[in-house]
């Protein structure tokens, strides 16, 4: 569930300030407002958080091998220091970087030189002294003749149908020769000889491995700067609050939410520290409410999701953390679609867990969902006969029997007129009839004093009967026909009016807020919204197949790389050396196969899994995800890392 927030405001005297936050922050309860902070001491800690952030880049991005690794004693240090190192760190690479952009630059100076061979323009200098002035030029061979007699020219080269020629001259030439022509390029003389250049790109390279080397040394400093980073981050925190409360010459105050069940330990705090403040429920139009999530363990499971993709229910929304979990793990084990896939997820969790146990370490909270997911999986695998890809006829009677025969792999033509195939779409659809059912129902609920709740029951209407649009449509026309009677009862023309009143309804109470008129004239404005949502509703029944389809790929998969293994074996009469060959391609193709396979439908998993949760299914429910996180003004996390320090 959403726990109840109470919106507090807090007023201290101006020169307790700094002390008061000390005080709030070790309470841990307030969730702030957002302030801008400023000032020269907020500004200097970021500059150092920055210089840390950059240096453990650097850090994690040095190269060691294991027994280097293992031979690194972390020292500790103070701020001050790591954060001296940091600018050291920053330093060498900055340096780095300087030292391969001069390279860079030395070695296109060297190429214009490469037909030219040693080129030192101090030669030339020393030349030009005793009154003779060289000038270096290239160009075509085939120009070359036409260079008048008067032009005195020693050949350097010629190669690639390109000629190099000094030009002599008694006096300095500040212009181009009217008698050059056009193709003939002047070589401009380097700033250093080519010598010097080829040992100043040495000297870099040498420079850059010491500065590597230090880099390295400077890894045992690691620990103390991503501490320093930690305490930085309170810092930042603290003083962002600080210095950005609203404030005259004499009292400071602040804004934030605190939980319903925490509302006494903040007012008893208050009155302690002699503070003023107020406390009242959060406006309808207060955006600002954040939102904390209180479950049971179970329900919790979820949690390292929905903190991985970032979804937060708004203050008003709904908390669907229960209904996430449940229908997550139905299509977690439908999509991977494979039990003995499940049972490798399900021992390799299982053995980290035990692990975790024995040497007494907390499991992350990841391993008790996976832990799940790989058991719904296993069902999942004995539901519908599928382990790894193998043909039932492979597989023991008494697994074979443990099956659904109507969405069982060992009886592909099913049963009541449709194949295996047709019944694990109904099976699909179905599943979104359930859930989309469920959020209009809550819906429902949620207006249960208000007209609107018409809406939803319309909404609800126009589910159920795109139901059976949608199964005539995609399964079968001939056991969904429109004409269908059950029990007397013409189900497809039932089915249609439940759509058509629904839409009516929908039209006339979505939008009610108190007047039916109005309700009706906002859909009216929105006509094309209104009409497109019958549509969406059936798009949205129809996007639940690629729960089948994603399965089925994957099915594919499986059993292509079990028919490959297959034809490796070859010849029983081959030698036994052959055969042991045989069977390392046999094993590496398996694992890698099956691998690759699991690997594609957990990505298949993040991508369609989730998305019927949070967006077809939270659509339905009307929900954003435009929620903030609860996340009170604490300085525990600093704490503990300043008792670990």
């Amino acid at each position: 569930m959403i726990v109840k927030m109470k919106k507090v405001s807090l007023v201290v005297l101006d020169e307790t300030k700094k002390q008061s936050l000390k005080i709030l922050r070790k309470l841990g309860l307030v969730h702030l407002e957002t302030v801008e902070g400023q000032g020269e001491v907020l500004a200097g800690f970021r500059d150092s958080f920055t210089k840390t952030e950059r240096a453990l880049g650097i850090l994690n991005d040095v190269k060691l091998s294991k027994k280097e690794a293992k031979s690194i004693k972390q020292v500790d240090v103070s701020m001050e220091e790591a954060i001296e190192k940091s600018s050291q760190v920053i330093n060498l690479i900055e340096r780095k970087k300087s030292l391969f952009d001069q390279i860079g630059q030395d070695a296109q100076e060297l190429d214009r030189f490469t037909q030219w061979g040693s080129v030192n323009p101090e030669d030339f200098a020393e030349i030009a002294k005793t009154g003779v002035f060289l000038y270096m030029y290239e160009m075509p061979e085939k120009k070359y003749p036409e260079l008048p007699e008067s032009a005195r020219t020693v050949v350097v080269n010629c190669s690639h149908g390109i000629v190099r020629f000094l030009l002599i001259s008694t006096e300095e030439l500040t212009n181009r020769p009217s008698y050059m022509p056009a193709e003939a390029y002047e070589v401009p003389l380097p700033d250093y000889s080519t010598d010097q250049i080829v040992q100043r790109i040495e000297d870099s390279k040498q420079e850059i491995t010491k500065i590597d080397a230090e880099v390295a040394a400077n890894v045992k400093f690691k620990k103390s700067i991503e501490l320093c980073q930690k305490k930085l981050a309170s810092d930042i925190s603290f003083e962002t609050v600080n210095s950005g409360m609203e404030c005259d010459d004499k009292l400071a105050w602040i804004t934030g939410y605190v939980p319903v069940d925490s509302v006494d330990n903040f007012t008893n705090a208050c009155k302690e520290n002699s503070w003023a403040y107020a406390v009242s429920d959060p406006e309808d139009d207060d955006e600002t409410v954040p939102t904390k999530l209180k479950n049971n363990k179970f329900v919790s499971l979820i949690y390292p999701l929905t903190d991985f993709l970032g979804t937060v229910p708004g203050y008003k929304e709904y908390d669907i953390s229960g209904w996430f979990l449940l229908f997550f793990c139905i299509y977690f084990g439908m999509i991977f679609g494979d039990g003995g896939y499940g049972l490798l997820v399900t021992a390799l969790v299982a053995l980290m867990m035990i692990k975790n146990l024995i040497f007494r370490k907390k499991n992350p909270p990841l391993l008790p969902l996976a832990l799940l997911l790989g058991l719904s999986t296993v069902v999942w695998g004995l539901v519908s006969c599928t382990w790894f890809g193998l043909p039932a006829d492979k597989l023991p009677s008494w697994l074979v029997n443990l099956s659904v025969k109507p969405i069982s792999s060992a009886f592909p033509k099913g049963s009541n007129q449709l194949t295996t195939d047709q019944n694990l779409q109904i099976l699909c659809f179905s599943l979104a009839l359930i859930q989309l059912s469920i959020a209009h129902i809550k819906g429902i609920i949620t207006n249960r004093r208000s007209l609107k709740l018409l809406g939803e029951l319309g909404s609800l209407m126009q589910l159920w009967g795109m139901f059976y649009v949608v199964l005539m449509l995609v399964v079968s026309s001939k056991v969904f026909a429109l004409n269908k009677i059950v029990y007397g009862i013409p189900i497809g023309y039932v089915c249609v009016a439940l759509i058509a009143v629904g839409f009516v309804l929908s039209f006339i109470f979505s939008n009610y807020e108190g007047s039916v008129v109005k309700s009706i004239l906002e859909s009216c404005k929105n006509i094309i919204t209104v009409l497109l949502g019958v549509v969406n509703v059936f798009s949205d029944i129809i996007s639940y197949i690629r729960l089948w389809a994603v399965g089925l790929a994957g099915a594919a998969i499986s059993n292509t790389v079990n028919n490959m293994a297959a034809g490796i074996l070859g010849d029983s009469a081959a030698p036994i050396v052959v055969h042991a060959i045989m069977f390392v391609l046999l094993v590496v193709l398996l694992v890698f196969g099956h691998g690759l396979n699991m690997i594609l439908n957990l990505l298949s998993v993040i991508v369609h899994g989730v998305r019927l949760n949070t967006l077809e299914f939270s659509s339905h429910l009307g929900m954003t995800w435009s929620g903030i996180k609860y996340e009170p003004f604490s300085n525990k996390e600093s704490d503990n890392d300043e008792q670990s320090a």
